[in-house]
């Protein structure tokens, strides 16, 4: 266990390299077991949710190296085909796994995965998808068995555009005898990223970044090259950082796009940004203004990954906002230790009402889940005093070096370890 502490009220001023995606290197591991030659990754994020991903692919028989940015994943020998339970249940993305094992051996075993809990996430989608695709699923005593020696191109409507299960049928398809098609399909980047990848192994995938995605399956692909964009969600939130301290931060390695609807009601809330090339910097020089709505969605709507981020920079902010959340029926956790430090938050269902308060005050919290404690850091930037976030280490699942990188940019931020937790 760790903690972090923070004595809020510093300026945050500086430059960020922003770290690769975690959202794209999760499926991108996983695409590697649709071949048996070599993967290298660049720009991967040294994160816990990597780390517990690449120790999947090692038990399913995969051997992974890294040197400095350079991480080598060959499954010439991989041979399993049962997901670990102990794994599975410390990270989400291993769901991502079900559609490569599919392809590469006609069989899977998974439990039910684990992860922040932020609400209801079903897995019906990537079930019933993989379903017309042929193959055979069972559920019993908290696991998934699924055979899938029929294998076959199909026709997926998905009832809700879910990144994973649109991520999961594009895998198990590229491989899939025949043609496929995924109807209300994600349309996020990283769906874009993961058709690039499996076209580059030779796969024919086409439609990505559309409601509609076609698939012709292959008999074998190859190996490839790839390097992580760069993570939407990490640029957002030092983006909040800056405004919520009055400072000016300067992010390299973004792609400025992925970034509108958040920058949108920053700018709305009175942030300066500027934008050139594949870098911006944002300054908040004075205190925020409201945002008046602001209703998470899929993309390109405002991502539900930085409702919580954005809910701190509310509660500072003049006047009253609104947030929606429409993505998770769980994601307020954050609310009851920001109301902690002092925060004017009203919740109603999947509506929060914030009605901006001058100064947070610091306190001891504990990060409920990833994003809100990001949000809890957040806050503890900008409050009176200081403030201590308990199980610190949630935050490392999304964020590499955060602290210390916040450190660099001015903050008064310590990590404390804390033994036998």
């Amino acid at each position: 266990m760790a903690r972090l502490i923070i004595n809020g009220g510093a300026s945050l001023n500086g430059e960020v390299n922003v770290q690769g995606a975690k959202n794209v290197a999760l499926p991108i591991f996983a695409a590697a077991l649709l071949t048996e030659e070599p993967v290298i990754v660049y720009n991967w994020p040294a994160i816990s949710d990597v780390y517990n991903m690449l120790s999947i692919l090692e038990h399913i028989g995969a051997t992974v190296s890294f040197e400095k940015d350079r991480l080598l994943i060959d499954t010439r020998r991989a041979q399993r085909w049962e997901m670990p339970d102990s794994l599975a249940k410390e990270i989400r993305s291993s769901i991502f796994m079900m559609g490569p094992i599919m392809a590469r051996f006609r069989m899977a075993r998974f439990t039910y995965p684990g992860g922040c809990e932020i609400g209801n996430r079903p897995i019906d989608l990537h079930l019933r998808g993989l379903k017309n695709l042929g193959v055979n699923v069972t559920e019993a005593g908290g696991h998934i068995m699924c055979e899938g020696r029929r294998l076959k191109g199909g026709d997926v409507h998905l009832d809700y555009p879910s990144v994973g299960a649109t991520e999961n049928l594009m895998m198990a398809a590229a491989m899939a005898p025949g043609k496929s098609v995924i109807r209300n399909a994600a349309r996020e980047p990283e769906i874009v990223e993961l058709q690039s990848v499996i076209n580059r192994m030779g796969g024919n995938v086409n439609g990505a970044g559309t409601s509609t995605i076609f698939i012709e399956g292959k008999n074998s692909l190859g190996g490839f090259t790839y390097t992580c964009m760069p993570d939407r969600i990490v640029a957002g939130t030092f983006m909040v950082a800056a405004v919520v301290t009055k400072g000016s931060i300067t992010l390299k390695n973004i792609v400025p796009e992925h970034l509108f609807a958040i920058s949108a009601k920053l700018r709305e809330a009175g942030a300066k940004i500027e934008i050139y090339g594949d870098a911006l910097t944002i300054t908040g020089q004075e205190r925020l203004r409201e945002m008046h709505l602001i209703e998470t969605g899929p993309y390109p709507g405002f991502p539900t990954d930085m409702q919580a981020q954005m809910c701190s920079a509310a509660a500072i902010s003049r006047g009253t906002s609104i947030i929606v959340e429409n993505v998770f029926d769980n994601r307020f956790k954050h609310v009851a230790e920001l109301q902690r430090m002092g925060a004017n938050i009203v919740i109603k269902n999947n509506v929060a009402v914030i009605k901006g308060v001058e100064k947070l005050h610091g306190t001891e919290v504990k990060a409920m889940d990833l994003r809100g404690g990001a949000a809890l850091v957040l806050a503890g930037l900008c409050a009176e005093g200081k403030t201590v976030i308990d199980q610190a280490k949630i935050i490392d699942r999304g964020y590499e070096t955060f602290d210390a990188e916040l450190s660099l940019l001015g903050a008064n931020i310590t990590r404390e370890e804390i033994e036998g937790g």
